[in-house]
């Protein structure tokens, strides 16, 4: 059964329909939202609002052939949520508090897995590009998307989509070599 074809059950109330959306795509809307946030905790806890939000926005959305550009649409929305709040939240923190209080037991704990280091080494490369180009590289090289999806992701021409990749790939591209050097 198509997404499609899943979503109109969906819309009409299914929830079991919803489930087999949920199986089909939550492995790459955490992927998603892993690499956006790089912390696996995090990630899981912002997938269930992703779907909380799609569930919650079923009837008034129609989707194509593939729910996956429309999650991806709610997961930017949803990390760029997280990330304002987290923001806010140190702020605060830093008015009240010595400056290594933020540093909780679970920060420490995520620091030490293997995999999120390397995440988080790879996001701090991408955050030295503009917010627009990371995306669309995120958007292309991660999850897959064609760059008309990822125009209708980011509600934006797609040649504009062509324009900040090209750039974006130039410029880690250019981050590699000196590296290598």
């Amino acid at each position: 059964m198509t997404d499609e074809e899943l979503w109109g059950q969906v819309r009409a109330g299914v929830s079991e329909a919803f489930g087999m959306l949920f199986e089909r795509h939550a492995q790459a809307v955490f992927a998603y939202c892993l690499r956006r946030t790089g912390t696996w905790a995090v990630a899981e806890d912002l997938v269930s609002v992703v779907f909380m939000e799609t569930w919650r926005k079923r009837t008034s959305v129609t989707v194509g052939e593939s729910l996956l550009p429309w999650l991806y649409t709610v997961a930017l929305g949803v990390t760029r949520n997280h990330q304002r709040a987290r923001t806010r939240y140190r702020a605060a923190l830093g008015k009240v508090a010595p400056q290594h209080a933020d540093d909780d037991h679970a920060d420490d704990v995520a620091r030490r897995v293997d995999a999120e280091a390397r995440t988080r080494a790879v996001i701090a490369e991408l955050e030295k590009l503009p917010a627009g180009d990371r995306e669309v590289l995120e958007m292309s090289a991660w999850s897959g998307l064609s760059q008309a999806q990822i125009a209708q992701v980011l509600g934006i021409p797609v040649g504009t989509v062509k324009s900040r990749l090209a750039r974006a790939q130039r410029t880690v591209r250019g981050a590699l070599v000196e590296e290598a050097l």
